[in-house]
């Protein structure tokens, strides 16, 4: 290692920063020793032996801060530097004619009052869809993103690289709804398949699958088979959709008024797995900012294990339970096996990739991190906190240019968004 690349480690094994602070705690506690410690009459020779330990300490950080981060993800051993190489978007797993990003269907109900069923709808089929071979799907984040937003359906596929992009509309009056579709060819701006659908509420199952065949069938792809009803209750389903509308948003008060609803899913239908699902979701999200952990993730684990009991091909509910056992439990095997079924059963989930790219990073794994932190960015790319964890995660890994990139990307989505801010800093 030369001169010049012993500097740059320093740098990103963080030991400048250690060594400022340091010094800094250092001096202060050492001012602060030597005025208090004379008023309770200690001998000199105490303060001086304090401060030994606090010079003969410096050495024994900074040798720590070489060998050991402090992250999010908890104390790790850095990891050596790889061969650094440009990182770019991975090439997507489909051709671009055989890509779909899903809008939000927007409500034209009299009252204006089933904004979240139009989200609910696109985004079960938008669920639907990401299971049908060779077809790219772009995240719900990523689409949901440009709701009420001035934008071209061209300007829409090509930040999220899609070639097709399905939008439609709901109008919901008593127990009747119509559902509207279209299907629009992004290069040139056509609609290459649009229906118009009318049915009572206890038809939209069918209806659903009814529109996934009809898009499948339009890009030349195969349907390998249909997917279960969520529910064989619609008052069950359409508590979850209402559930599903706020459980992504970011209010304490909007994530529990998901939790009402997944409630009152069950109370319908106490074999709807997918609500407990969204239970274990939200109080995870809590988790984060309103509740505190040993309170919200012990509920997190006891909502997911329900789910897979009763489904055990609910990815999310894998990806919420390996996070209980690495939070809970530190038990990061147990946890990689929960992470890899998700991955398995849902390929390109956000959570799913991103989650173990997480515990990748933690183990100090860069090639893994990096390869699910890649996939989670290709499906997902208007992502705030995908944007964000990238910035985060290039910065540890002593990415430098594609920390900043993606912190300014993350800022260009929302120049509000104030949490990119320290990684693509400490990237600088």
């Amino acid at each position: 290692m030369n001169l010049e690349n012993f500097f740059s480690e320093l740098k990103r094994r963080k030991v400048y920063s250690v060594a400022i602070a340091y010094v800094v705690g250092g001096w202060a506690l050492a001012q602060g020793i030597a005025q208090v410690l004379p008023v309770f009459d200690i001998p000199n020779w105490v303060v001086r032996l304090i401060v030994v330990l606090i010079v003969l300490g410096f050495p024994v950080a900074l040798t720590l801060s070489w060998f050991f981060d402090l992250t999010r993800y908890g104390i790790v051993r850095t990891p050596d530097r790889a061969p650094e190489v440009k990182i770019q978007s991975a090439e997507p797993s489909a051709s671009s004619d055989k890509s779909i990003a899903v809008l939000p269907f927007n409500d034209l109900s009299p009252a204006k009052d089933h904004a979240y069923f139009g989200e609910g709808i696109a985004e079960e089929l938008l669920g639907a869809l990401a299971k049908v071979d060779g077809l790219r799907v772009a995240a719900r984040r990523s689409s949901f993103w440009f709701k009420d937003k001035q934008a071209e359906l061209a300007e829409i596929a090509g930040k999220l690289n899609v070639g097709h992009v399905l939008e439609g509309s709901v109008r919901r009056d008593g127990n009747r709804v119509r559902i509207t579709a279209e299907l629009i060819d992004a290069g040139n701006g056509f609609a290459i398949w649009s229906e118009t659908y009318e049915r009572e509420m206890h038809g939209i199952f069918a209806l659903q699958d009814e529109i996934t065949r009809a898009i499948v069938d339009t890009l030349k792809l195969k349907l390998a088979i249909s997917p279960l009803p969520a529910s064989r209750s619609t008052d069950a389903y359409d508590a979850y959709l209402e559930g599903l509308f706020y459980s992504d948003k970011s209010t304490a008060a909007e994530l529990r008024k998901s939790l009402e609803f997944f409630g009152r899913a069950l109370d319908k239908d106490p074999q709807f797995s997918r609500a407990w699902t969204g239970i274990a979701k939200v109080w995870l999200w809590l988790a984060d900012a309103y509740v505190p952990p040993l309170e919200a993730y012990p509920k997190v684990r006891d909502a997911a294990i329900r789910a897979l009991q009763l489904d055990d091909g609910e990815a999310e509910a894998h990806v919420y339970l390996a996070e209980t056992k690495r939070i809970l439990d530190w038990d990061l095997d147990g946890a990689e096996v929960e992470f890899n079924r998700a991955v398995e059963i849902e390929p390109n989930s956000t959570p799913s990739n991103y989650f173990i790219a997480a515990l990748h990073a933690a183990r100090g794994e860069r090639d893994k991190a990096l390869t699910y932190l890649r996939r989670a960015d290709r499906i997902d790319p208007a992502s705030l906190w995908v944007s964000n964890f990238a910035c985060e995660l290039y910065r540890y890994f002593g990415l430098y240019d594609e920390a900043i990139a993606a912190g300014e990307r993350a800022l260009q989505l929302d120049p509000t968004f104030a949490h990119w801010g320290e990684p693509a800093l400490a990237a600088l």
